[in-house]
């Protein structure tokens, strides 16, 4: 009896099975893996991270390490058929503890060594011995955005949990994070920072790029998806587990860090051949009652923090309105073609508020503005925080917004440019805020259209002049706000909405005047 058949049908079954089980537990690496390692470093005591720095690369000024340029023919990836690349930063100045970078394929997960051949070291004097197993400070993807003929730079992870993105016609400006802890508290900021990362090497078709990161600090952990989808407007869709390890005075989710110097609503106190300086001029919160409201941005002379109580914020962001160059004039930096950093959350948030902190500054080189939420009620130490947002960075600042409701368009702030009734301006000690409000709906509305103010101004102000007027430039309707301060020592709160009957027409312009002494 021949049982060949037999015996082959059986192994034939065998394979079948075996492969049935390891297509059921196939391989795969997810933000659960990170978590694992977050929740396991959240129930230890912190190890603050040590610099292997040596001296020579430590002190160094920031034009200096300017000089030390990634090879961009060793690209990562530069061999395989993918749209991405990867360059990486070299430690050097207070970019000084090492930075673990993973390349995550199909089948397994493996550390992206370092090597100074990576590197162009300018004049920057180092000894080779020193630096060969030194690490990396951080990491760059480049991809062909503008154009099919070049790489262009689109995302940036570089020091603590910052990180850059931009779109097409974008340059860089505002930052995201992952985390922010104590933020202008009196106790200090604590600064989570990214310590490794795990990047999904992508297929040649692909348009999205995944990477994982672990966040660890004094009090905090986290485990970090980002979905990094390129185009005209670029997205971040981030997920993210975090972990207490100790208590905090505030913590802030989403957070968005940006610049303000001075700008139409705040003019440069002293001669500038820029009418404005700032990567971002104004949050916009789209509430959970669906609120829009607008704070243009200020350079304050004291630290100044405003909060907005928001349940279910459907959106919060701090955008560049504005992108005449006429604006700007800067041929070098380009503010006009900086994005805006718009968060839209997924799911319910619940109670909480979005958090404006305003910080002085006399230098662009300073980011002084930090918008995020932060919950009204936090987990327990050592349970998870789920929260997961969709980060926009765009030019398009009307997209964001219900085209219904009129949106502001500027800002202008005079001590004495609205005419009296003699017709001409005197000093009397008032200070006038000038709005123009714009929106597709509200250009369709009759000029005589009986639109009138809605205002409230602070116990620090009195209010002398309230006027609303139709602006046939912008088809739009410009509100004037004329107030007389009490004490210059103290900042002054105002709202501001136009109305038309019943029917609310605009977002809700609040704006704070900084203490002038």
């Amino acid at each position: 009896m021949n049982n060949k058949p037999e015996l082959m049908k059986l192994r034939w079954l065998g394979a079948a099975v075996l492969l049935s089980m390891y297509a059921n537990t196939s391989w795969g690496f997810n933000i659960d893996d990170v978590a694992k390692q977050a929740q396991e470093l959240a129930g230890k005591g912190f190890e603050a991270p040590k610099s292997n720095l040596p001296s020579q690369l430590r002190d160094m000024k920031y034009a200096d390490y300017q000089q030390i340029q990634f090879n961009h023919d060793k690209a990562y990836w530069s061999n395989l058929n993918t749209p991405f690349k990867l360059e990486f930063y070299h430690q050097g100045m207070y970019f000084d503890t090492p930075v673990k970078l993973n390349e995550v394929t199909a089948t397994s997960v493996r550390a992206i060594k370092y090597s100074p051949d990576y590197f162009n070291f300018g004049n920057v004097k180092h000894d080779p011995d020193t630096v060969k197993n030194i690490g990396f400070a951080g990491f760059k993807v480049l991809y062909p955005l503008n154009s099919k003929d070049k790489k262009d730079e689109i995302t940036s992870f570089l020091g603590a949990s910052y990180f850059r993105v931009i779109g097409a016609g974008q340059v860089y400006g505002l930052s995201a994070r992952g985390l922010a802890i104590d933020t202008a508290l009196p106790s200090g900021e604590e600064f989570p920072r990214f310590k490794q990362f795990w990047i999904e090497r992508p297929k040649p078709q692909d348009k999205h790029l995944v990477i994982y990161a672990l966040l660890d600090s004094p009090r905090a952990t986290g485990a970090y998806r980002f979905l990094i989808t390129t185009g005209k407007d670029s997205n971040v869709d981030v997920q993210s587990k975090v972990y207490l390890r100790d208590k905090v005075g505030k913590l802030g989710l989403a957070p968005l860090t940006s610049m303000y110097l001075f700008g139409a609503n705040q003019p440069s106190p002293v001669p500038n051949y820029r009418p404005a300086l700032h990567d971002s001029n104004g949050l916009s919160i789209h509430a959970g009652n669906g609120e829009w409201i607008w704070r243009p941005l200020n350079n304050p002379k004291h630290l100044a923090v405003s909060t907005f109580t928001v349940e279910n914020p459907r959106g919060f962001g701090l955008l560049q309105r504005g992108r005449d160059f006429d604006k700007y004039q800067d041929l070098d930096d380009r503010y006009d073609m900086r994005p805006s950093g718009w968060i839209e959350p997924k799911g319910d948030w619940g109670k909480g508020r979005v958090e404006l902190v305003e910080i002085p500054t006399s230098d662009e080189t300073n980011d002084n503005i930090v918008a995020f939420w932060t919950p009204e009620s936090l987990p327990e130490l050592g349970k998870v925080l789920n929260f997961s947002y969709r980060l926009h960075f765009t030019r398009d600042e009307s997209a964001l917004h219900s085209p219904e409701t009129a949106h502001v368009k500027s800002t202008l702030h005079s001590t004495c440019d609205v005419k009296q009734s003699n017709l001409v301006c005197q000093p009397d000690s008032t200070v006038a805020f000038i709005v123009d409000f714009v929106g597709p709906e509200m250009s369709k509305l009759p000029q005589n259209t009986p639109v009138t103010p809605q205002v409230s101004i602070g116990n620090n102000g009195e209010l002398v002049e309230n006027s609303v007027r139709y602006n046939p430039v912008t088809k739009g309707w410009r509100l004037v706000l004329r107030m007389r301060i009490k004490d210059k020592k103290q900042p002054t709160e105002m709202r501001a909405a136009l109305v038309n009957g019943d029917k609310t027409l605009t977002e809700t312009w609040s704006n704070q005047l900084p203490a002038n002494e």
